[in-house]
């Protein structure tokens, strides 16, 4: 007997604390657990979605470079030397003579 109680008693004690301290440990263990699978799940995703932003921006960049020719394109096609040229050759236009020229008034 410990100081009046039945050593019984002392010996269910300290199992409760035992039992205590497993379960407090196993719910660090999986907490621990939960918690390194939520950054390996984080650091894919991650890793994902940098890959598809490094697709996007090289996507960007061919099409900027399209964008560019176009634009280049479309000056070329657009000049006003080829098209009075055109206009010339394909409608024969010409510019009219002094004398050809009326002006109205209001």
């Amino acid at each position: 007997m410990v100081q009046g109680r039945p050593a019984t008693a002392s010996a269910f004690g300290w199992l409760r604390v035992r039992a205590s301290l497993l379960l407090v440990t196993t719910l660090l263990v999986v907490a621990c657990l939960v918690s390194a699978l939520a950054v390996i799940t984080a650091s894919h995703l991650t890793r994902e979605q940098y890959g598809r932003l490094q697709q996007l921006e090289r996507e960007q960049n061919q099409l900027q470079t399209e964008w560019g020719q176009l634009l280049l394109e479309e000056s070329a096609w657009s000049s006003p030397a080829r098209i009075e040229r055109l206009a010339v050759e394909r409608l024969e236009m010409r510019l009219p003579d002094v004398n050809e020229v009326e002006v109205i008034r209001p």
